[in-house]
């Protein structure tokens, strides 16, 4: 099945460092913090998805002074008529565009922390999007 990114672009940023608390205690809480990830598709017109792949941190109970992180990054793609194989547009909706989109907002990520002064922040250069899927699928 073939498909093509038309475009990609963020759609939505939330970075909120809520008082001074928070700030200085990110880097000794980040190992409390998960990185997670939601993609949600929708029809835009015939044969173009829209694809969200949405990317927080999100604190565990153990955190007390939380910091609020979410990108959205969006990409229109279009695809062959008449998919018959729903397995594998769900594989490209799920993989593949979420490989894509990631660089840049791994990019944005880092950009916003270091911007506001988290020079030590650690997160995954690379995510296995393909395991991922596979995980929920189990």
């Amino acid at each position: 099945m073939s498909y093509k990114i038309i475009s990609k672009f963020i759609k939505d940023v939330s970075f909120e460092i809520p008082n001074i608390q928070a700030f200085t205690m990110l880097e000794k809480e980040i190992p409390n913090y998960s990185l997670n990830f939601d993609i949600k598709s929708k029809n835009y017109k015939d044969h173009i998805i829209e694809v969200n792949t949405i990317l927080k941190i999100s604190p565990n109970e153990n955190v007390k002074h939380k910091v609020l992180t979410e990108i959205t990054g969006t990409a229109l793609v279009s695809f062959e008529k008449n998919i018959k194989d729903k397995t594998e547009l769900e594989k490209i909706i799920l993989i593949k565009i979420p490989t894509e989109l990631y660089p840049t907002l791994y990019d944005t990520f880092f950009y916003l922390f270091s911007q506001a002064g988290i020079k030590n922040i650690q997160i995954a250069k690379e995510v296995d999007f393909e395991k991922l899927y596979n995980e929920k699928k189990k």
